[in-house]
């Protein structure tokens, strides 16, 4: 079993967090969501409170290896700026001679912000070499990423061959909360599954369909599974929507027959939206799911970007009793994978 952060004397230690920063950008830089970056005050602020030096790494987007400027992590920096309520620094990399120096002169109670991890190819490459090069800035490593934890990458996995390596707080919460809701959940439960990509979901919906007493899907999901010829083991339990009006919305059938499932719920697991919710004429079907979900008063887990953006635009997000940092990793999580990020803590 992992161990929490709380278990080390970080006191005038340096602490390596990685964060889960891959946030939404608009087109001049500009965070969209910020939730995840909320999600991670927990851990920073616990360890700046017992006097640690804190240093921050994580990843923006798909960089391949490559300089982006676009995919700096400036915003992050200003964002944390205005929650910690005072400046930190940025350096222009994550590992190399300015780093270590930054480091060196690290105070406590002080937090410096790494560049982009994946502007290095070894990190999702899990190179040893790369993690290496990380783990000589700290005395010990803390994952407070979840939503990257099913990734086997160098500042998941292999940096916990070369430091003390503990969970966050945040990590901590995820495990949890998604254990509650798949070991002792109360039934009825209702898996709600949206969006596309079948095969980045198919092993949650086979999972679910086992425990759930409906696994309700998005007419895009059960397109992909005819195109593949999929079945699943209970496929009794799994409700689509009866007619297809392409990927844009669902219809008030589906809408209708969703809430009575629903409504019946004590335990709801929702990943994914139901259409072009991005686009104002396009909302209704995703936005009725969720009022359905607040409405039945069941405990209820959200999570996935698109999903968390949408509930937040419409001020839904605190009504959900489990909100979380990752999508696909919670999917893999509740499937009863073993996330590589999760494991190499514990070895």
């Amino acid at each position: 079993m992992a161990k929490s952060i709380k278990e080390f004397n970080v006191n005038q230690k340096r602490i390596l967090v990685r964060c889960d920063f891959d946030l939404p950008l608009d087109e001049n830089g500009n965070i969209l969501d910020d939730f995840r970056i909320k999600e991670s005050l927990p851990t920073i602020k616990y360890l700046l409170e017992n006097n640690a030096k804190v240093i921050l790494m994580a990843h923006e987007g798909r960089p391949k290896g490559q300089v982006i400027e676009s995919m700096r992590l400036t915003a992050v920096k200003k964002s944390l700026e205005g929650y910690l309520g005072f400046n930190i620094k940025k350096t222009d990399d994550c590992i190399g001679k300015e780093v270590k120096e930054e480091v060196s002169k690290m105070k406590e109670g002080e937090v410096l912000l790494l560049e982009n991890l994946r502007f290095h190819k070894e990190e999702t490459d899990n190179d040893p070499e790369f993690a290496k090069k990380l783990a000589s800035l700290a005395d010990a490593y803390v994952n407070n990423a979840f939503a990257n934890s099913h990734r086997s990458h160098a500042s998941m996995v292999a940096i916990t061959n070369y430091l003390p390596s503990f969970t966050g707080l945040t990590l901590e919460k995820e495990i949890e909360m998604l254990d509650k809701i798949s070991k002792d959940f109360k039934k009825p439960l209702v898996a709600i599954v949206g969006g596309a990509k079948i095969e980045t979901k198919a092993k949650f919906i086979e999972e679910m369909s086992k425990i759930a007493d409906a696994v309700i899907i998005s007419g895009l999901i059960e397109k992909e599974m005819i195109e593949k010829e999929m079945k699943f083991e209970n496929q009794h339990k799994v409700v689509a929507p009866k007619h297809h009006i392409g990927d844009l919305d669902i219809d008030q059938e589906a809408i209708d027959m969703f809430r009575e499932k629903i409504l019946t719920a004590k335990t709801i697991i929702w990943n994914g939206p139901f259409g072009k919710f991005e686009d104002h004429v396009h909302k209704k079907g995703t936005l009725e799911i969720a009022k359905a979900i607040v409405e039945s008063g069941a405990f209820a887990v959200v999570g996935g970007d698109e999903t968390v953006e949408f509930l937040l635009r419409e001020g839904l997000l605190s009504s959900f009793s489990h909100v979380s940092t990752g999508g696909g990793a919670m999917l893999a999580y509740l499937a009863g994978e073993k996330l590589p990020g999760i494991v190499a803590l514990s070895n």
